[in-house]
């Protein structure tokens, strides 16, 4: 619902720094006023006009295009004037105290697009792709942010709940009747729609979590012993040499970081500390930091020799590998193999994949970068990703806890209703149709303060 009595706000728009152009928002209700006071008149809606930024006393602060959409067409469903100048620091702190001056507040972090979504020009959902388009680092992740804004999340979404809601139609009317009174076509319709529901939210579901990929990346710790190739194998898949190699052991001293991409995927690899008995008090904070870094990881590449094969040593550290994280047992240096094959393990490890790869000529490095897709659980769809974020999809999951709890209780009506309503109420929160106003101060906090 729009907001009552909204004040006028005002923010720079654009980035911090020097530019070719600086914009200043402005929205609020009857803005006229204020636009009289910086401009001499309100300007004709959706109309680009060059225009003198003028000061208190008449003298001229900026020269740019502003342009004014008035309420309900424009971002916020209020009154906007955008004035758009030169770029510099200085020059857009003057138009923005002018503007503040006439009786604007500064805007909130994302205040904006708060509004937008109390007036019902964006769902929540679409507010806070608005925010991932910004923040997407890569082209992919740009694309699935703008489904998401274009509302294809959304739509998603609203479509099961209609299917919810019917459904919870024909349940409520079937509670009317005794068990055995209840017609056989009815039951048949109640069980289609209840499995057409859940094939939905699993498809949907799995669309969220690669985007919660795309958004997120997923952090990958290269461990093993010293000398195994490490930063080697760091600098490999980095394209550039981001860490220091050396066949002294213990070189690496500290987990180096380096963000890379993989068919638009980010993950986040760190180099650590070579993992061995050592009585050098720097060496062993740095493997202190390794195993800290383990217990972070989405994923653990163990990297191994592969001239020697899974050594006793190899052993301890996978015993010592924390439980429940997926692991690539990396076997580098096939280049010094005489056959060019990588001794494997004579027995498979539980939750353990292989793959052969040599850091110094880049053999197996492709294999290697499809293992670490199919490991971090990306696969390509059909329709692409949604720009999902943690909330999202566990509000899809207890969706669907709940439409299998429904399937358990199928022959008593109540509690079956009861969980479709649960089930409901779970997606309704990804749109916004039910969302405590804690939620949305900690959604919006984190928008800059133009948006």
């Amino acid at each position: 619902m729009p907001l009552p009595n909204a004040d006028i706000i005002a923010a720079i728009a654009t980035a911090q720094g020097r530019g070719g152009v600086g914009i200043v928002r402005v929205s609020g209700r009857n803005i006229e006023e204020l636009a009289s006071g910086i401009l001499g008149k309100l300007p004709e809606a959706r109309k680009a006009t060059l225009e003198n930024f003028v000061d208190e006393n008449g003298d001229i602060l900026d020269q740019g295009v502003a342009l004014f959409f008035a309420a309900p067409h424009s971002y916020t469903g209020e009154d906007v004037l955008e004035l758009q100048g030169h770029g510099g620091p200085a020059v857009l702190q003057l138009v923005l105290r002018r503007c503040l001056g006439l009786g604007a507040r500064l805007a909130q972090p994302g205040e904006f697009t708060r509004r937008a979504f109390l007036n019902n020009k964006l769902d929540l959902a679409q507010a806070e792709s608005v925010a991932d388009l910004i923040e997407a680092n890569t082209a992919e992740a740009a694309r699935s942010a703008m489904r998401s804004l274009r509302g294809e999340f959304s739509t998603a979404v609203r479509g099961m709940v209609d299917e919810l809601i019917s459904l919870r139609m024909l349940v409520e009317a079937m509670l009317d009747f005794p068990e055995d009174e209840v017609d056989a076509l009815d039951a048949e319709r109640r069980n289609s729609m209840l499995n057409n529901i859940r094939s939905q939210l699993e498809n949907t579901l799995d669309k969220a979590r690669q985007g919660s990929l795309l958004r997120e990346g997923a952090h990958v710790v290269i461990a093993g012993q010293p000398n195994v190739g490490k930063s080697s194998l760091l600098n490999r898949l980095a394209g550039e040499e981001i860490a220091l190699v050396s066949d002294i052991p213990g070189t690496t001293r500290d987990v180096i970081r380096q963000t890379i991409q993989i068919r638009g995927v980010p993950f986040h690899i760190m180099d650590t500390a070579g993992l061995r008995e050592s009585e050098d008090a720097v060496e062993r904070m740095g493997i202190a930091r390794t195993h800290q870094t383990l217990h972070r990881a989405d994923l653990v590449l163990l990297l191994l020799d592969a001239s020697k094969g899974l050594t006793a040593q190899d052993e301890e550290i996978i015993a010592g590998l924390p439980t429940g994280i997926p692991r690539v047992l990396v076997f580098n240096k096939t280049d010094l193999c005489g056959t060019g094959n990588t001794p494997y393990v004579n027995a498979p490890l539980a939750n353990t994949s292989y793959v052969g790869v040599s850091a110094r000529t880049g053999a197996g490095i492709e294999e290697l970068r499809g293992k670490l897709l199919e490991e971090a659980g990306w696969h390509d769809l059909e329709s692409g990703a949604f720009m999902a974020r943690e909330r999202h999809v566990l509000a899809l999951k207890q969706a669907q806890s709940h439409l299998f709890q429904a399937h358990s209780v199928l022959n008593r009506a109540e509690l079956f209703a009861e969980e479709l309503r649960l089930a409901q109420h779970s997606l309704n929160e990804i749109t916004g149709e039910f969302t405590s106003d804690d939620l949305l101060g900690e959604i919006f906090s984190r928008f800059c303060i133009g948006k």
